[in-house]
């Protein structure tokens, strides 16, 4: 039986709902934290001539910002951002997708470019340091160019994983390179680069080198005997040692428990990854989206929002002056009415961050009162749903308003998202976050005899002992999401 393949079109009719490209906008403004608002505030003021940004008057500098009266932004609410297209048919739909520096009037000082000026250089990558620092050496020139095949072998952390013989088979054959002399070369590097234990093998490598760096300082005035107990730990005794196995040691090597204690201190002055001293990672710097505070008299906690840059935009007078002036010519007129209609579009969409976000952060703190008054052990299960159903609006939106953005409060900045998790019931009935046990199982184990740590039976009947009961292996899974040891490995000998 033959098979027959056609063509053929047809129509259809049909209806379907889509998001307009300024609803999808809005929805992405909404998501945005305050640092990367600012930044989108910051390229809009430079590509949209219509658009300004009013100085708050002196009085009001310290109050915060009042956004009871803005616009709600619940799914439906979107709806009336369309309007601003329907009314402008030429009114662009990207034109929010160009990304430029912000200007400055003629004799202003740029901020940014002072900051740049007076920033730090930037460091080097690890193997362009290591690369400078090998070239000034004074060794022999075939040493320097297997040298520099070895550093370029180098893993972030300053380790040398791959095998001399596998080196030397991936290197370029012209530099005539043999095992013999990656091997002196291997040696020149981990004696003469700073810091020492770059090019280490292994662990205990690393930390021999580092010990063998402090034996041949001449500044150096650690005891000669403890120099040599900690040598005599990491050549032979370092398993048993990263797995607390002190009596152990204790036996084999003839050491005191005292002394073993002692060369452990000294060996936490060692360095397991040397090399990432060269390379300095800056810290991340949260801002706080909205701001928490109690407010004694009352005896409630309030929030506003830490937005005053997107609360002071406006349309600029004179273009919207402009755009109705009939003198100018039609593509102007044009040109002004669609940049008013981006700068207006800009500012409903704030608006409705705003009131969005501040309705969802009202409702967490009236939710976790107690988290607020006695800590992370008293935050209750709030799910997404609860908080959507109960301001009205669907549950996409309460995540868009909660993602990546952080609460300033007495208790520290934390991320909004903390606030939502699931939960379970205590024995006395009340409801109690899956975070708030993990806080509890952190408590119990910051303060249990260190001689005699809980095992996590123990930890599972501590927590029974305050009205939570779990098994054996969610504290297992708990403690190591919270990075806590086993008991052997936390006991204190």
């Amino acid at each position: 039986m033959a098979m027959r393949f056609e063509q053929s079109q047809g129509m259809k009719l049909g209806q379907s709902m889509k998001l307009s490209p300024r609803v999808i906008q809005s929805m992405e403004i909404l998501q945005l934290p305050i640092a990367e608002l600012e930044e989108r505030i910051e390229q809009e003021l430079e590509n949209n001539i219509a658009l300004e940004l009013a100085e708050p008057e002196r009085d009001d500098l310290d109050e915060p910002v009042n956004r009871e009266e803005a616009p709600d932004a619940d799914s439906d609410s979107f709806e009336h951002l369309d309007d601003l297209s329907h009314d402008n048919p030429d009114f662009a739909e990207n034109a929010f997708d160009t990304y430029r520096q912000p200007a400055k009037s003629d004799g202003e000082r740029d901020a940014k470019a002072d900051a740049m000026a007076s920033a730090p250089a930037r460091s080097g990558t690890l193997h362009e340091q290591l690369l400078e620092q090998w070239r000034l050496t004074d060794v022999e020139p075939d040493i320097i160019e297997a040298g520099v095949v070895l550093i370029g072998f180098l893993a972030d952390d300053g380790y040398l994983r791959t095998p001399l013989d596998e080196v030397l088979a991936k290197a370029p054959a012209n530099l005539g390179l043999t095992l013999d002399r990656l091997k002196e070369a291997l040696q020149a590097i981990q004696l003469v680069l700073e810091p020492p234990g770059v090019a280490a093998r292994d662990i205990p490598e690393c930390l021999l080198l580092q010990l063998g760096a402090m034996e041949a300082d001449p500044t150096d005035t650690t005891d000669d005997a403890l120099l040599a107990r900690v040598r005599t730990l990491i050549t032979d005794h370092l398993d048993d040692l990263s797995q607390n196995r002190l009596p152990r040691v204790a036996t084999e090597s003839g050491l005191s428990m005292d002394e073993i204690r002692e060369a452990l201190d000294f060996m936490r002055r060692l360095n397991l990854a040397p090399a990432r001293q060269l390379v300095q990672s800056r810290p991340e710097i949260i801002t706080p989206d909205a701001i928490v505070e109690y407010d004694e008299e009352s005896d409630s906690y309030y929030a506003y929002l830490n937005d005053r840059r997107a609360a002071n935009l406006r349309v600029n007078e004179e273009y919207a002056r402009l755009s109705t002036d009939k003198s100018l010519e039609k593509k102007d007129r044009e040109f002004i009415k669609t940049n008013i209609s981006n700068a207006s579009w800009l500012i409903d969409a704030l608006a409705q961050r705003s009131s969005t976000l501040l309705r969802v952060i009202r409702v967490v703190v009236d939710a976790q009162r107690d988290y607020f008054d006695y800590g992370p052990t008293s935050l209750k299960p709030l799910p997404m749903t609860q908080v959507a159903d109960q301001l009205g609006v669907h549950v996409a939106t309460v995540s868009r308003a909660v993602a990546d953005k952080h609460l300033q409060t007495p208790r520290g900045i934390v991320p909004l998202r903390s606030f939502f998790s699931g939960g379970l019931s205590t024995e006395s009935g009340q409801d109690m976050s899956y975070d708030a046990v993990k806080a509890a199982l952190r408590e119990i184990v910051d303060n249990e005899d260190p001689a005699n740590p809980l095992s996590d039976d123990a930890l599972a009947d501590a927590l029974k002992d305050r009205g939570i009961e779990i098994a054996r292996r969610t504290v297992a899974k708990y403690r190591g999401q919270l990075d806590i040891p086993s008991a052997r490995l936390r006991k204190k000998h």
